[in-house]
């Protein structure tokens, strides 16, 4: 696309007319510009409209949006990327060469989308293929700083953090450590530089009280630098900030202890410095927990300030964010070999009195967060996602301080915790959030451990709390009376659930029913969370401590409230509600009184999620309990089978023909499922699926494969003989074949293949046989990934077993003479000890035994060595764990970004495939291999230990005599 006025015109009003709120000409004008963005010379033409300033600034700003989103799809797409309009090298260049000028001369709001596309190139450009954008950067820093040009020096300094927070989120490897040392050559002492004048800057400002917005700039550049100090220290201490560590260290502990009058006394200024004060805490942190030796001498300066900027730290949820980063580094300090400054008298009761107590107790903003945000709620207070909220992370300070202070801590907190619950008794109206604080203590100090689910705590003794605290909580007849109370006492059974014995807690399960019907949407979530967590429970032993007897006197009236919480406003794609429905459904007794209004009431919310898709986990509960019904209900009740088609046809079809793209995976594996328990002849309605299963278009998209297979390999073994009818075959393999040439699908492809050679008579398949052969050798030739090989092995081990060592070797030299001779020496032997899973291990060990003692390609005195590395490559499959045989594979797979909805299969536990054995008549591998090799060696006396002796390893000779002695064989 050339620049010029017409073109100027053109794609100003394109971009005018996206902001319509008129639906068709905003279509009109986005089609357009999709059409045009595949002309080279795009991107430059929008970064120049871009710079133009004649025009509007509406119409620049949605063109800087624009440009952002054409260099995110386009200036590096990903290897399944479909689109092949990538950005010429020419192009990147003079973008390169303009967006840095651009970006410092334009508006804020232009100025934010052209950062971040500079940051975009960066992330795949910098440094290597952009050299020149670190000096420029720092030129324009240091021109900008002479000039006192605080916009341009924090807008450099702003796209300088971004580029470096690579630093902080990548894996440490060499190319990551030269480019964090190219950074580091080059910026360390530009960034001092401009920290060092800034801070003079400030301290003058201050000492003369200027006002507010001459600070403001001046704080945010200050706070840039230590984000960018974060990244550049992140991996290690370089030389450069251990040497001026002293003039970081000295500038850094004044914004904790100075005050800063023109900006504290406005809610707005009093951020900006609370930011800069939490980017400095980062800071420290990062320096205890990596660089304590180094950072020893400035450690008791920082501590009594942090400790003193605590004390006044406010309440207010405004000041959170400062109040946990202040904490955290306090963590940091108690549990390291500097934790004495915790020993001195009266210490610890400060903190708890001063530090612990003010931030654990509720305040108004969780009240509200309670009530108004359940979901927020419930991710900060169960799923352990709040160790950044101050209720959290007072308490890791407590537990930090016992790691080396036990005795004290335990005997302090409990103490404080029957205070508190002693207020609550005298007046539990007015003092009900003490009790929630002691509740709240309970559990955030519990003792997780090491393995599995089980807590543990000192403060209290769990089953006399549970009895005399928690229990008048539950036993309560009012569900919707003091409901952050209730929350809190069904967190605490959730969490100190294997503590409680088996029939006391049954006697509490009508309660946690109860609570499913409460006006709270935390309230009802989180009884669900418990009732789920309960039927988890395991004994020693691993026996499920409830079972479907414990839940069958109340399971009607447990489903009826459980589809009842998901009918309150808030909690219709309530993810616990559901994940509780599934879990009980999984170990309940169903019948079909159960499954009846079980399959209605799901049915109703899948269609209900049809028409908007927005809760992934929501609807994969929704799914993995039809899945969970249709396999324990149609287990037990075969005839409850035409009442799920009838049910969940339509829904199916709905999914299908409405184009829901998310549930598209879901939908082929309960399809599969039903293929599965149906018995043949299935009816007309799975052939119909049968047949647009076989169109082309649903494979393209990679998240629907691995379904489909399964729904594929559900038909190949019901009903083998449909697919010999009307070319279906031939479309089958014309899918596997494309499947087995693609690096990301090639397993799923195999699947395929393995299935026919499974369910089809030899007489079916021979006609294609070389077809099958001639497209897995040409990817061979292309590809000899790890993947490849073993998913190959396992295929030519199939046919052996089923259709007869010759028919394989035949086959396959039909192809190209003495290929199979060249594919057992290249590939079979030297990969068969990679081959891992219990069944895959037994089919490959059985055809490469069978090979052995039957086929000429092995038998034949010029190849002794062949097969003697055969045996030996057998005897360590058969003998060595899986882990000391099998490496790691080095290929990285290919990790694209979660864009959207459903980038990915996800597999239904409850819909999973039954691994069948190909080899039930051959119970035992390794008797198999020594009573085949005694009857060979028979055949032979002395031939064969003379070749054992020469070519197995002496581990596997070892192995092998012991195998013999154990199956009571001689190989002589």
């Amino acid at each position: 696309m050339e620049w010029n006025a017409e073109n100027l015109q053109f794609l100003s009003q394109c971009f005018l007319h996206t902001l319509s709120p008129a639906p068709e000409p905003r279509r009109r004008a986005e089609a357009s510009l999709s059409e045009v963005s595949q002309q080279a010379n795009y991107g430059l033409a929008v970064l120049r409209l871009v710079a133009e300033p004649t025009v509007d600034d509406q119409i620049r700003q949605a063109a800087s949006v624009n440009f952002k989103n054409h260099l995110k799809a386009r200036w590096a797409p990903d290897s399944s990327s479909d689109d092949e309009h990538t950005i010429t090298e020419a192009e990147k260049e003079q973008i390169k060469a303009l967006i840095v000028s651009l970006m410092l001369s334009a508006a804020p709001k232009i100025q934010g989308q052209l950062s971040e596309a500079l940051v975009l190139i960066g992330k795949h450009d910098f440094p290597k293929r952009w050299p020149a954008l670190l000096p420029e950067l720092i030129s324009r820093l240091q021109n900008a700083s002479s000039a006192g040009d605080y916009a341009a020096i924090n807008g450099i300094l702003g796209t300088a953090n971004s580029i470096f927070k690579k630093f902080r989120y990548q894996y440490k490897t060499n190319d990551l450590l030269l480019d964090l040392k190219y950074c580091l050559d080059h910026f360390a002492a530009p960034l001092l530089e401009i920290f060092i004048k800034t801070a003079n800057l400030i301290e003058s400002a201050n000492s003369r009280g200027e006002p507010a917005v001459v600070l403001k700039p001046l704080f945010e550049s200050q706070r840039l630098c230590c984000r960018i100090f974060y990244s550049l220290n992140f991996q290690d201490l370089p030389e450069f900030f251990e040497d001026h560590m002293n003039e970081w260290m000295s500038e850094m502990q004044k914004y904790l202890t100075t005050n800063y009058p023109a900006l504290e006394s406005s809610a707005d200024g009093l951020a900006v410095v609370d930011e800069l004060r939490a980017a400095v805490c980062e800071n420290i942190n990062l320096y205890m927990e990596q660089n304590e030796e180094e950072f020893q001498n400035f450690l008791n300066g920082f501590a009594l300030s942090v400790w003193n900027l605590l004390s006044n730290v406010s309440q207010v949820s405004s000041r959170d964010h400062l109040a946990v980063t202040a904490i955290k580094f306090l963590t940091t300090v108690s549990t390291s070999v500097h934790h004495n400054l915790f020993a001195g008298e009266g210490v610890i009761p400060q903190i708890c009195q001063g530090i612990v107590i003010p931030n654990v107790r509720l305040r108004d903003e969780d009240e509200e967060l309670f009530e108004m945000n359940y979901i927020e709620f419930i991710r900060r207070d169960m799923e352990g996602s709040d160790l950044d909220t101050r209720r959290r992370i007072a308490c890791e300070l407590l537990k930090g301080i016992a790691t080396n202070y036990k005795p004290q801590v335990t005997n302090l907190v409990s103490v404080q915790i029957q205070n508190l619950l002693s207020s609550f008794a005298a007046n539990p109206v007015g003092n009900w959030k003490d009790k929630d604080c002691a509740i709240y203590l309970v559990v955030s100090l519990a003792i997780k451990k090491a393995s599995g689910t089980s807590v543990s705590t000192d403060l209290v003794d769990v089953q006399n709390f549970f009895l005399t605290v928690i229990v008048p909580e539950l036993q309560s007849q009012d569900v919707n009376g003091f409901p952050m109370l209730k929350a809190g006492a069904l967190k605490f059974f959730t969490m100190f659930r294997n503590h409680i014995p088996k029939p006391m807690a049954l006697q509490f399960f009508p309660d946690l029913i109860r609570f499913l019907r409460a006006e709270s949407n935390v309230v009802h979530s989180y009884a669900a969370s418990c009732i789920e967590k309960l039927l988890l429970v395991k004994d020693e032993g691993g026996r499920a401590r409830y079972n479907s007897a414990d839940v069958s006197p109340v399971l009607p009236q447990l489903m009826t409230n459980l589809f009842e919480a998901l009918k309150v406003p808030e909690s219709e794609e309530n993810q616990y509600v559901m994940k509780c429905i599934m879990r009980v459904l999984g170990v309940a007794d169903i019948s079909r009184e159960i499954a009846d209004p079980c399959i209605t009431g799901l049915i109703v919310i899948l269609n209900k999620a049809c028409e908007n898709p927005k809760n992934p986990v929501f609807n994969h509960y929704i799914f993995e309990s039809l899945a969970v019904l249709l396999k324990r209900a149609c287990g037990k009740d075969a005839s409850l089978i035409s009442i799920f088609e009838r049910s969940l046809f339509p829904s199916l079809q709905k999914i299908l023909g409405e184009d829901v793209t998310e549930f598209f995976p879901y939908a082929f594996q309960l399809l599969a499922q039903l293929v599965e328990l149906n018995r043949p002849p299935i009816s007309s309605a799975y052939i119909q699926i049968f047949e647009i299963l076989l169109t082309p278009d649903l494979w393209r998209k990679a998240s629907n494969v691995p379904a489909l297979v399964r729904l594929l390999q559900a038909f190949l073994h019901k009903v083998p003989h449909e697919l010999n009818q009307e070319g279906r075959l031939t479309q089958v393999l014309g899918i596997s074949y494309k499947l087995v040439s693609a690096r990301n699908t090639d397993e799923q492809g195999f699947y395929v293949l393995n299935t026919i050679i499974e369910s089809l008579d030899y007489s079916v398949i021979a006609p294609y046989v070389g077809q099958i052969w001639s497209a897995l050798f040409t990817v061979l030739q292309d590809k000899q990934t790890g993947k490849f090989i073993k998913s190959l092995l396992i295929y030519m081990s199939l046919f052996l077993v089923k259709h007869g060592s010759k028919n394989l070797a035949d086959t396959m030299n039909a192809i190209q003479a003495n290929i199979f001779q060249v594919i057992l020496v290249q590939f079979w032997i030297s990969n068969l000890k990679l081959i891992t899973g219990f069944i895959e291990t037994k089919l490959t060990a059985v055809a490469s035994t069978r090979l052995l003692c039957e086929s000429p390609a092995l038998l034949d005195a010029a190849v002794v060595e062949h097969w003697g590395k055969m045996l030996d490559s057998i005897v360590t499959l058969l003998s060595r764990p899986e882990q000391d045989r099998v490496e790691e594979e080095p290929e990285m797979p290919d990790i694209a970004e979660n864009v959207g909805y459903s980038a990915t299969f996800v597999r239904l536990h409850n819909a999973g495939k039954t691994e069948d054995d190909p080899l039930k008549d051959i119970r035992d591998p390794k008797e198999f291999l020594v009573t085949s090799l005694a009857r060979l060696s028979a055949l032979s006396p002395g031939r064969y230990p003379l070749i054992i002796n020469q070519y197995l390893d002496q581990t596997n000779q070892a192995e092998l005599l012991r195998l013999c002695s154990s199956y009571n064989c001689a190989i002589v």
